[in-house]
């Protein structure tokens, strides 16, 4: 997988943390420094550390895994962007919902949302195994590029609440989708 491509692949799988980010920004009175980094520093390590266990657990089944790369690149990248897609328009429908809990930035809410909003990435991590992707670089980029759009996603939400963050969602999930077509055709020609 090339530079560009695991930079493409940061940015998609950061939408979702970056979205829950700016309705973080959206629900708090006020953002500190504190806020922004605990935000970004639990969701980017979260994005970061779940494509390697999804690795790892591809590398189990590598065999399998390596003759149909491109059909379960383009099935998970594919249903995690129509997902995306899926809770973007549910959060356009129900904006109230955004904003239940109190504290935002307590630290078992930023875990949880870390968690939820990381899942996708284990699934990559299943598909970069059958990729024979390096992995090291992947994580860490994406935990990177999470990490700095968390915490511009804070600051937006402040600034310009929810209707920022269900775009991002929304193309998020097309990038993936494309994303998917694109490894695939890659490996059929």
């Amino acid at each position: 997988m090339d530079f560009i491509t695991q930079i493409l692949l940061g940015f998609c799988l950061a939408t979702d943390a970056f979205a829950v980010s700016i309705s973080n920004g959206m629900c708090s009175y006020k953002v500190t420094k504190k806020n922004v980094l605990s935000t970004a520093f639990t969701f980017g390590f979260f994005q970061g550390i779940m494509p390697i266990l999804g690795f790892i657990f591809g590398n189990r089944f590598t065999g399998v895994i390596s003759r149909y790369q491109h059909f379960i690149a383009l099935f998970l990248l594919g249903a995690i962007g129509l997902n995306m897609i899926v809770d973007a328009v549910k959060d356009k429908k129900n904006p109230e919902g955004v904003c239940k809990a109190r504290n935002v930035f307590a630290s078992k809410n930023l875990i949880i949302q870390g968690i939820a909003t990381s899942i996708d990435a284990l699934a990559v991590g299943v598909s970069l195994a059958a990729l024979d992707a390096n992995i090291t670089t992947t994580a860490l980029l994406i935990g990177t590029i999470t990490f700095f759009c968390c915490s511009f996603g804070v600051y937006i939400g402040r600034k310009f609440g929810l209707l920022l963050g269900i775009r991002a969602k929304f193309g998020g999930g097309i990038l993936l989708i494309l994303l998917g077509i694109k490894i695939f055709v890659e490996n059929i020609i």
